[in-house]
């Protein structure tokens, strides 16, 4: 951490050159005696990085940023706040720190929180930024958390871990086994130190796989912003958790589309069947993820359009935590049905069908955009079919 980049001439450069082409910067001679070039590249690249990720940070003065992969890999602004609501407790460590924006939002509930990183560059950086942003009650600790967690005789409320998914390569990886560090050695350590423990993992694990591995997991919580899914966070407890809860959330807009069920029970449920009504429904990301196919259906009244399509059919208009749209017209797909739609604009989707939607784009010549949704998919089993619909404006909450 080079701590001239926070001198406030420095500053003034890096907040008057934030829309500056960073490769500029990096050619010109040195613009300081103290700093490279590099280093002022990385700060802007990095708080630009910030703006709608970390809002607070990028509007704080004096900030230090990390280099830009720190930022990729750190929770945002909108999901740390959203895990403060799933713990209680005075006590809170954090394993994994990194740039501590998930430490940051525990303290703003919990009293005292040990905020633990083996890096010495990222730990500095991270108290530095506490001190900014006013968060008094983190205690910062230059170490590998589970080394801490192992030679503290101190228990906590919470114990909470985000393992780097970044292999010794630097390639992208899901699997628990291949996160460093790899919890699932650990977890009986973990639950003799805590009450809770909360592991935060990649969108891309299998939930079923999550479950089997990690035991002892009372609820898993699928976090999506924007319909794009951030983080699996799997709550582990002591005791024997046979229906375990599974609790979605996608913040839209200003909304959160919530809807929870019992990961049992989705196996031990059928739904209606049905063919297409007056309205569609498409579910969001996070229950998508969740699997929750076919408990929504039963929960919500809908009627399932078909096994795998995942589409879902009402005559009366339901709060859906998801997209809705008011059904205009359906028929089969094939070329004399689909001829009028050569040249025409419309969103296009498919669900269980054999066909892309850019095959499907220059096959039919449909231009994306406009006011018109075409669902190409199966219902039935096996007729494929296209549902015309416009889309209806809800707040699902």
């Amino acid at each position: 951490m080079n701590k001239n980049i926070l001198d406030t001439g420095v500053q003034d450069f890096i907040n008057n050159n934030l829309t500056t082409d960073i490769v500029s910067v990096l050619l010109q001679r040195p613009f300081f005696d103290s700093i490279t070039n590099k280093e002022l590249a990385e700060q802007i690249e990095a708080k630009n990085k910030c703006k709608n990720k970390l809002p607070s940070w990028y509007n704080s003065e004096k900030i230090y940023y990390p280099n830009k992969l720190n930022i990729e890999q750190c929770s945002s602004e909108i999901t740390a706040a959203y895990k403060t609501r799933i713990f209680s407790g005075k006590s809170l460590v954090d394993l994994t720190g990194g740039l501590g924006v998930d430490s940051f939002y525990f303290s703003k509930k919990i009293k005292a929180v040990v905020h633990c990183e083996i890096s010495n560059n990222l730990s500095e950086i991270a108290a530095h930024n506490f001190k900014v942003l006013g968060a008094k009650n983190i205690r910062v600790e230059q170490i590998d958390g589970l080394e801490f967690i192992k030679n503290t005789s101190a228990k906590f409320d919470c114990i909470y871990l985000d393992p780097s998914r970044r292999s010794m390569n630097s390639k992208k990886v899901f699997m628990l086994s291949d996160c460093m560090p790899n919890v699932v050695p650990h977890l009986d350590l973990l639950l003799t130190k805590s009450k809770q423990v909360l592991i935060k993992t990649s969108p891309l694990l299998d939930i079923s796989s999550g479950l089997n591995q990690l035991g002892k997991v009372k609820e898993v919580h699928i976090v999506a912003v924007n319909n794009e899914v951030k983080e699996l966070l799997w709550v582990l407890q002591e005791g024997s958790w046979d229906k375990v809860k599974v609790k979605t959330i996608n913040f839209k807009r200003g909304n959160e589309e919530t809807y929870n069920f019992f990961w049992a029970e989705e196996k031990i449920t059928t739904p209606l069947y049905g063919e297409p009504q007056k309205f569609l429904y498409e579910p969001n990301a996070a229950i998508l993820k969740g699997g929750a196919f076919k408990r929504i259906a039963k929960d919500l009244k809908v009627e399932k359009l078909d096994e795998h399509s995942h589409l879902y059919t009402s005559h009366e208009l339901v709060a859906f935590p998801g997209r809705s749209f008011r059904i205009m017209k359906v028929f089969d797909c094939n070329k004399k049905e689909l001829k009028h739609l050569s040249g025409t604009k419309a969103n296009v989707t498919v669900r269980n069908f054999p066909e892309s939607v850019a095959t499907i784009r220059k096959k039919y010549k449909i231009e994306d955009g406009g006011d018109a949704y075409l669902f190409f998919t199966t219902i039935n089993k096996s007729e494929l079919k296209v549902i015309r619909c416009t889309k209806i404006q809800t707040a699902f909450r």
